[in-house]
């Protein structure tokens, strides 16, 4: 059994990618990513956001935790490009980081091998 391999599926269940193309300009989506009271019109909960990255006009990532119990904890990643006529593409990528919901690992010399005595 391949661990690299388990791992990299491991993480893309955890991990939420939406796309979309808008009718707006890349500038006017910066905005309404960048700016905490227009991101919250259309993002809720993100008002307390702590933001872990910013490349302006390009991409902001964001610490999440959630306002009620567990507390779970997590990343969103905005990424805006030019898109056409015009528009813009925003590709969102949430990432459930909370060390308490990662997947049990296996032994590492778990060959997956069952041995009965007789």
């Amino acid at each position: 059994m391949n661990k690299m391999s388990d791992m990299d599926t491991d993480d893309a269940a955890r991990e939420l990618v939406q796309e979309y193309a808008l009718d707006a300009s890349p500038e006017k989506v910066w905005r309404a990513l960048s700016i905490p009271e227009l991101r919250a019109q259309w993002l809720p909960g993100t008002e307390h956001a702590e933001p872990l990255r910013q490349v302006p006009q390009q991409e902001l990532r964001l610490r999440l935790r959630e306002a009620e119990p567990p507390f779970l904890e997590s990343t969103v990643d905005l990424q805006i490009s030019p898109g056409a006529d015009g528009g813009t593409l925003l590709r969102i990528v949430h990432v459930l980081t909370d060390a308490r919901v990662q997947p049990a690992r296996e032994a590492a010399n778990d060959g997956g091998f069952l041995m009965y005595a007789t």
